[in-house]
This record gives structure tokens, sequence and C-alpha cells, in this order.
């Protein structure tokens, strides 16, 4: 069947801010299902109330309501113009229950408006624990053992049956909310009220525990003649008990029997035509025990997830953008392959390379969090890894993780207690793969890691060989390493730097060096859906260690964007928004573009974003390889937020051209003692400060400065390690605390303007003009990090002699530190005087909230000015805002019951909403401004 041609307009649900466990894949879901809609005329219309999202963006959308997710704001959309249809499937948990919301009061039926992508009813079978149980036994699927409770007296019932262990499911959550494992009968009296209170119908599915079994994620696509196919099959690294959303997960499944995978197979199909009739994606999740293999269903999603983005670039198959016309009427047969563009997309993907994601996390910003993993998820974001082999690819996830670590392992950083490396093997927590590795390297058996993981055998063999190989390497010299003993070690995913410290003396830069004079050096492969079956004709790459290279350099003058790779707090989905625009300008300008990044959930990692993708991490030793294939004209720098921003050394040490505002200059605003005494020079006040690499030598400058002071580490992103202290004692801990946890590091120590107010500004420079983006007040007093406060664009109560102080220094200090882009400004304000707190100059988490507010395209102004093609006087800047926006931070606390909620210098929001209010009287403002100082802490 062709489109349905009544469909004209179509609403697609955004999921909002992000939050743990639902991130930016659902950006990419939903701007790629935008565009894919747009490519078949139809008008497209985006709620979302998430600021920093390209999805929320004009080059995506034909209208977009930055409004919250409500019924409200849907009915005042329906109001004002004529939808036809809406797809909900794209935008999480959230979407799905705002469809669902909106069905139950009989809105899209008042507005004549179709549920497509979805069947409401298919929501209730999946989401209903107790639904989806009759279901999958009327149909002859195996589930675990398990009852339906609706009281604490049912619960009781249920647990008494079943028996010990047993996990609890709260109905119509998100991300395991509210659930969990009850070992033992003492704990289950409190489980049970959590489950009950998480759940919005309070109703839980006690259910029998099969922990230890191993766990499969299945994405399916299906058309309305009722063809399915199967996109991509998921093993999780990780058994049963662990979220999947915090689990390693290997694509395709490592070990899995084909006789097992068929009968899966078979169990998916039937369980998606069961659900409902309709046409679009799907994920399931099974369970197999290690011992016979017999399976059991655990969970049915008829929505795009988080696995989906993790397919769609695993595979290289788009499944939002495929899923949304099925949504409109089209058949898989009727749909051309959007990768090798002669074949049909009804087919499944076959790859002839192994995907590893390895979740990221952020517990040092919740301090007493319960780090131990389970059934709720508690990552912040995700790198992917693609290699020839499974080793090779988990080596290149841990190396994109940007927690210091060079690899699995092999970088100073191990772990020898063997006390606390088991109870990590036992306790799962967001470091078990290192200390794997670890408890190999003392020695401890495979079949007793296995025992306390219950982790299949296989993978522990893998991590095994790593061992073996490192043992072997410290009998040579840098001088007299084999040539193929040295390819192997590149092939199982050795950096150059691992192989550095394990031979001690030698330099990363010599590694790399005598690599290249053996011949031993990247090669670049495609990916490409069907292995190599066909002709490919999408430039998206990988790279390992082999003889063909399939990545050729063309000779149009090039651009490479660095990204910011995987989302953690204090560098979110605001970068990847950039970075897009970023390409997007490049492209406009005439350059080929060039995208470097690793984070799976985002957009600019999409296959068609960029004229060639490279799926890499944003590790050193991959970034210079890719240049010195593609001999670009420069690197942008500045729209990746801190990871790219530290690349910018090495890349100067080198001589590569960093587009836009050089390294030195950079480098001023970054350094605490240069940039000072620029604001020295130019007469702008800033509070007082010294630099301490002792505790003795921080309490001699604390007295100087006077108390209270501001304690921090130099060169960190969303202000990690800030403390504000008040006396010797506590000014001792923390500086204690921050050189143990980063060591050679210089300690900062301001003091600290109490009860200041606190403002920001955001400009672009092009070394004549600047041009002020805008101005935002925060709510919030200094002391509360700006990425936690509520900041109100434009300013709502500052005087015009503090305004015309942020203005004067804002250009000064644009001009002064010779910016070619974008810069961001922090302001204290205290009786009416000004002082600049810091500067960066690269993009902020605030630029996308005001391009949005404001309606100026600022991030693809400032890129082209970066790049030297247009000045700040080539473009006719109008603001369109009535009234005011407001930025508001979003917290994921309910994921950590055990930590307080007290707000500092230390980011703590994992994402953020806009909200349009006309006036200060607005009673939402009014509520906001009276609570300003109430979660101000140190």
């Amino acid at each position: 069947m062709p489109k349905d041609s009544s469909i004209k307009s179509v609403l697609i649900i955004g999921s909002g801010p992000i939050i743990i466990g639902q991130a930016c894949e659902f950006d990419y879901s939903g701007s790629q299902a935008a565009l894919s809609l747009k490519e078949e005329g139809i008008e497209v219309s985006i709620i979302n109330s998430n600021p920093a999202t390209i999805m929320t963006d004009k080059v995506i959308a034909d209208h977009v309501y930055l409004r919250p997710l409500n019924c409200q704001s849907i009915e005042t959309i329906l109001q004002e113009q004529k939808i036809d249809a809406v797809l909900p499937t794209m935008g999480g948990q959230t979407a799905l229950n705002l469809c669902k919301e909106a069905e139950e009061l009989g809105i899209w039926e008042k507005y004549g408006v179709k549920v497509i992508g979805v069947d409401v009813a298919a929501i209730e079978k999946t989401e209903n624990r107790e639904e989806f149980r009759q279901l999958m036994i009327d149909i002859g699927v195996g589930i675990a053992n398990s009852r339906i409770a609706n009281s604490f007296l049912e619960g009781k019932e249920a647990a008494q049956e079943i028996g010990f262990p047993l996990v609890i499911r709260p109905s119509y959550t998100l991300g395991g909310t509210g659930g969990g494992f009850v070992h033992k009968k003492e704990e289950f009296d409190a489980a049970l009220s959590r489950g009950l209170q998480a759940s919005p119908t309070h109703e839980v599915l006690v259910e029998q525990a099969v922990l230890g079994w191993k766990e499969f994620e299945l994405e399916l696509l299906r058309d309305n003649k009722d063809n399915v196919i199967i996109i991509c099959s998921i093993e999780n690294f990780d058994p049963m008990g662990i979220h999947t959303g915090d689990s390693i997960t290997v694509a395709p499944a490592m070990t899995l029997s084909d006789r097992c995978y068929q009968e899966m197979r078979n169990q998916a199909i039937k369980m998606m035509r069961a659900i409902g009739n309709f046409a679009g994606g799907c994920n399931v999740q099974f369970s197999v025990n290690p011992a016979d293999e017999s399976i059991i269903a655990i969970e049915i999603n008829p929505r795009v997830s988080r696995s989906s983005a993790l397919a769609s670039k695993a595979t290289g198959y788009p499944i939002a953008k495929i899923a949304a016309k099925l949504a409109i009427g089209f058949n898989l047969d009727e749909i051309e392959n959007q990768i090798t563009k002669t074949t049909s997309a009804y087919f499944e993907p076959t790859l002839d390379y192994v995907i590893v994601k390895v979740p990221r996390w952020n517990f040092d910003k919740f301090k007493g969090a319960n780090k131990e993993l389970g059934l709720q998820m508690k990552s912040v974001g995700e790198v992917m890894a693609i290699g020839r082999t499974f080793i090779e690819a988990l080596q290149k996830a841990t190396q994109s993780l940007e927690i210091g670590r060079a690899g699995l392992g092999a970088d100073g950083r191990q772990n020898r207690n063997l006390e606390e490396i088991m109870h990590g093997l036992e306790h799962p927590t967001w470091n078990r793969v290192f200390l794997i590795k670890d408890a190999m390297s003392l020695g401890v058996p495979i079949e007793s890691i296995r025992k306390v993981t219950r982790i299949d055998k296989w993978f522990l063999v893998q991590i095994q060989e790593l061992v073996i190989l490192e043992q072997e390497l410290k009998r040579y010299s840098l001088n007299n390493i084999p040539k193929d003993f040295f390819l192997t070690l590149k092939q199982k995913g050795f950096s150059d730097i691992q192989i550095a410290w394990l031979l001690g003396n030698v330099t990363e830069d010599e590694v790399y060096d005598r690599r290249k004079e053996l011949g031993i050096k990247r090669v670049y492969k495609m990916v490409d859906t069907c292995a190599a079956e066909f002709q490919a004709q999408t430039p998206y790459y990988y790279s390992t260690f082999e003889d063909e290279n399939e990545s050729q350099v063309s000779d149009k003058k090039k651009i490479i964007v660095l990204g910011s790779g995987p989302n953690r707090i204090g560098q979110g989905i605001e970068f990847d928004y950039s970075c897009v625009h970023g390409l997007l300008a490049a492209k406009e300008s005439g350059y080929e573009s060039i995208m470097i990044n690793c984070n799976p959930e985002t957009v600019s990692t999409d296959f068609n974003m960029a004229d060639k993708l490279y799926f890499e991490p944003v590790f050193w030793e991959h970034v210079r390889e890719i240049i010195e294939h593609e001999k670009p004209e420069g690197v942008i720098v500045q729209l990746g937020g801190q990871t790219a921003l530290k690349m910018a050394e090495k890349l100067h040490e080198k001589g590569i051209k960093i587009i836009g505002t050089t390294f030195n200059d950079m480098d001023i605003a970054e350094d605490r003692g240069r940039f000072s005494d620029l604001l020295k020079d130019l007469g702008i006040p800033y509070p007082k400060y010294g630099v301490a690499e002792s505790a003795e030598e921080a309490i001699e400058v604390a007295h100087q400065v006077g108390y209270p002071v501001l304690v921090r580490p130099s060169y960190v992103l969303g202000g990690q390690g800030m403390s504000i202290v008040i006396n010797d004692d506590d000014l001792e801990k923390a500086v204690v605390k921050l050189l143990g946890d980063l060591p050679g590091n210089r300690v900062l120590i301001d003091h600290f303007l109490d009860r200041a107010e606190e403002a920001e500004s955001d400009s672009i420079c092009d070394g004549e003009d600047v041009h002020i983006i805008g101005l935002m007040e925060h709510i919030e007093p200094a002391g509360i990090h700006s990425g936690d406060s509520s900041a109100v664009l434009p300013p709502f109560n500052l005087s015009e002699n503090v305004i015309r102080q942020m203005e004067e220094y804002t250009v000064k200090l644009a001009k002064s530190l010779n910016v070619r882009g974008l810069l961001n400004i922090q302001f204290a304000i205290k009786q009416e005087k000004v002082y600049v707190i810091e500067a960066n100059p690269r993009a902020s988490r605030t630029v996308p909230f005001i391009a949005k507010a404001y309606d100026v395209p600022y991030i693809n102004i400032a890129a082209k000015i970066m790049l030297g093609v247009n000045k700040l006087k080539d473009f006719n800047i109008e603001r369109k805002l009535v009234g005011y926006a407001i930025k508001e931070p979003v917290f994921s606390f309910d994921k950590f019951p055990d930590v307080d909620k007290q707000l500092g210098p230390e980011m703590k929001s994992t994402g953020e909403a806009i909200r349009f209010i006309t006036g200060v009287d607005d009673p939402y403002f009014v509520k906001l401004y009276k609570e300003k100082s109430m979660y101000l802490s140190k």
C-alpha cells in the first residue's frame, strides 16, 4: 500500500528534558522521523519543551512548539492548526503516556486526529503488566512466574506464593523507576511500598527473579502488510539483574546458538503481531537460561528506544526514518534502502563488524548515592565503538568514555586490592568491566569470575587474552617488537599510550612513530548494512587494522568538527545541537564537512548529517590519524564542549589549524592566572583569588582572600569538584580530596561573593565587531552552578547601570581574547558592581536556549564567522521574543533516593526545559523567585 494520502500534516511528540532513563536518543529519532515525513511532502509540527535539542530547531520541522508536554498544550496546538495525525512513538515513554492521556480525554477524536505508528490499545497491552502477562500466556510465549498487585496485601500474598528472590516492576514507568530486586523477606515491605508509589496507577508486578540468566534484545519493524523484519540482535554483556540501559551491550549477539536465535526471532514476531495492528518499530527483551537455553519474554516496547538508536548506528539502518514512513502507509518493499540506494528497505542487515556500547555514569555528582547497579537505570549517557572483533570494540569504547582511561587497563590506574576487586565483581557498579581485567591480572581464575559475575565465559576469555598479550609485550622493548605482534596488539584495540605504559620509559609519540615506521596504520571501513554484498553509498566509517582502506579522500576543502563524546552532567545534548549546526554551516560555506564522535544517541552521528562521519572515540590517537588521512583545512573545537576543547593543545602542538579562536587565546581564558592578569589590565573587577598545590598553601591563600571561599580544580567542566567552604578544617578536607582525585592539578581558591546575584552573557565576535546574543539573569544566587540555575532572558531585575557594565565587559573581553566565534561569560553582581567569574570561548549550554527564544540561528552564524566566510555585518539579526524565556534546570534525583538535593557550585541537573512567560507577575515565576535561595549549600 502506498502512502496514506489523507495525511497531510503530522504532529510528533518529543520526550521533554533529558533525565536519567530518557536521553537524547529521542531527539535523534524525532529529528529523523520529522525529516523523513518532510521528504514525503508532509507538514511536520513538533511539541517538545527541550531547548537544547536539534529536534526543536527550524531546520528539522515546519512548526516547533516549545511548550510543556501536557494535554493543555496539545489542545492549544490543535486549535491553532489542522493536524491530520499524531506520531507518538518517537518521544519515549513520555510521548506514549501523553498520547494515551489525550486519547482518554477524547482530544484526538474531538479534533479528528489519527494516531499513527502504534495503537493506543497496544500501549495499554505492553505497559499494563497484568495484560502483558496474560497475553504472553495466550500466545504461548514463556514468561517468569509472576502476580500483579494493587495493594500491600496482594503484594505480600504474591511474594509468599512465588518465593524469593523476587523482582518488583511498577507499571507505566521509565528507566526501571521504582523497580528493584528483593533477595530476602526483610527487604520486601520497603521495596513493595516504593514500587506501588512509583507507578502512576499504583500497580506492580511481583515476579520470580531470573538472576544470572542472559539478556537479549531484538529490534523489529513491521509494515501494513504484516511483514516483520529483525534489524538487529543485541546481547547484554551483563546478565539479568542490571537494567539494560546500565549494561554493556554487544551487537550482533555473540553467544547465541542459531537454534535459540531462530526461536527468539519467531517469538518476537508473534509478540509484535499480538499487541495490535500497527506499522512501526518495536523493541523486545528476552531472557535465556544459560543451562538449557529456555527463553522467557521480559517486555515489549511499541516505540523506538535507546536500543533502536544504538541499532540504527550499529547497522546503518535508520529505524526511525523507516518507521515514520511505515506509519504513513508505505510498506517495506516500497521504500529504498537508505544505504545502498539500489535495494529495498525490506531486508535484514548483516554485520561484518562488532558493536560495543558502554554506559557512562556520573556518580561523582551524587554524593552518598548507592552505586550498585540494578533494575533502576543510573547512567547518564553512553558510548558506542565499532571494531572487527569484540575486544577491539570494547577497548575503543573504554577509550571513548572520557574517564581518563586509555583502554581496558594497562594505563596505570589498575586496582590491586583483591578484596575490593572481588566485592566489585559481586556488587556490580560502573567500573566492573575494569575490575574483571584487574582480577585476571592478579591471577583470579576465569571460572571464579564467571561464578561471581555470571557473565558468559566467552566474554571473559576475550578479556583474558588481553592479560596474556600484556605479559608477552613486557618481554620486548619498543625497537624489537616483531611487526606481527605489534599488529596483533593494535587489532586487539591497544592504544599507543597503553603500549607505552606497558613498555615503560617510552612516550605515546615514540610508539606512534615506531608503528608508522613498521607500516602499521589505521584503515577505515564503511558501515554498510549488508556485509559489502551490495555497493554502499553512505560515507560512514570506523577504523581497524587491515590492508584495505575504504575511505577515499576527496580533493575538496574539508573541515573536521570534533564532537562532545558521551552525555554527562555538565556536557549534554546542547553540544550535539551545536555540532550539527557547525556541519550545516561548513556545507553551506562550500566545505566538505567531517564529523568525529562516538555517541550513538546523537543527531551529529547520523549517517546523513555530515558529508563524512567517523564513528570513532574523541581520543587523541584516533583524531590524529583521521586528520593525517583527511588533511583538512582545519578543525572546529568550539562546538564540542570541553571534550573538543581539551584537544586544542595537542592540535596546536602538531601545527594543525584550529578554526576560530586560537589555542593561545582559549588558554588565557582557561588558565586562571593569565585570565586574572588580563582582567586586571582591562580594569575589570574579579573576585580575589589564589592558587595552591597543597592544603597548607590553600589555608594561606584563604586567609589572604577571606572566607567564604570557592575551591575548584582548574580545567574542568560542569563545576566538577567545586565547593564553597567557610573555615580551615573544611578547606583542608576539600583540597586533600581534590588533589587525591586529580593528582598533579592545581587548586584555585576564590573569595566567594556571598549573597551576590549571578548573570551571564553569550556573544559572537568576528575580530572587529561583537554581537551580544543574549544577557541572562539567574533567579538563584551566586554559588549555585549556572547549569543548575533558572536563567531568565532578557534580565528582569538588573539596573541599566549593571547591564551597561556587563555589555562593556563582554565587548572588551571578546576583543582582548581575539575571539572568532562564541564566548560565554559568567558574572557576579554585588551592590551594583559587576565581577567577572569566568569566560568560556566556546559554545555554551545557553546558546541553543537563546537561539530558540529569539528565533535566530546563532550557531550557524558563529560557525560561518569561525570559518572566516562571513562577518557579523553580513547578517541581519532580528530577535523575536515577547516577554521572557526561562531556562529551567531538570534533575534526576529520584534515581538516587539517598542523595540530598542541595545545590552548590557543582552541577547536578541532567537536562533543561524552556518556559515562556509574558511578565514577572506570572504565578510560576513568582513561586520560583520566592524559593530562589532554598537549596543553596556548600
